[in-house]
């Protein structure tokens, strides 16, 4: 229950946070899903795109948040009631949607993180990301290879938690 409980708060988090930037990051400004210039992603969900497909950042993050929202609410996955077995897969789907969602945060902090500064909400997204960050690499969710793109601020988090 605790995984889907953190998986949907990170999603709302995440949604909220994305949503403050959407005027700024569309098709013309983001034409590709990106984590500063080293850091490419293409969408795969296995229904509507078969194949890694190349979206602007506003629609890979649409499909994104859709295709988590309906793994969210499927109960076969993520069950409501107490006394139902999670899925066999349930680990790896968290992870996944861990995965993914870091993107997210990483197209935020390399891409607009000026303007979320402009707007003055850079402390929700620290926080909103700290928390994630320290969630993901206490239960080993997200590989770390794929966190390079914020490398340096990982460091920073993990030095700070350490030192408390």
């Amino acid at each position: 229950m605790l995984y889907r409980y953190i998986a949907v708060d990170f999603f709302n988090h995440l949604n909220m946070l994305y949503g403050t930037v959407t005027e700024f990051c569309t098709p013309e400004e983001c034409p590709v899903m990106t984590a500063g210039p080293r850091f490419e992603y293409f969408w795969e969900d296995g229904v509507k795109y078969k194949r890694p497909t190349k979206l602007s950042a506003p629609d890979y993050v649409d499909a994104l948040m859709n295709w988590a929202q309906g793994i969210l609410d499927d109960e076969t996955i993520f069950p409501n009631k107490i006394g139902v077995p999670f899925h066999r897969n349930f680990r790896e789907t968290v992870k996944t949607i861990m995965r993914r969602l870091f993107r997210i945060y990483g197209h935020l902090y390399s891409n607009h993180f000026d303007q979320i500064c402009a707007l003055g909400i850079e402390a929700h997204l620290n926080t909103s990301y700290r928390h994630f960050y320290l969630f993901i690499t206490e239960f080993d969710l997200v590989d770390k290879k794929e966190l390079a793109p914020l490398d340096d601020l990982n460091v920073a988090i993990a030095r700070e938690d350490a030192s408390r």
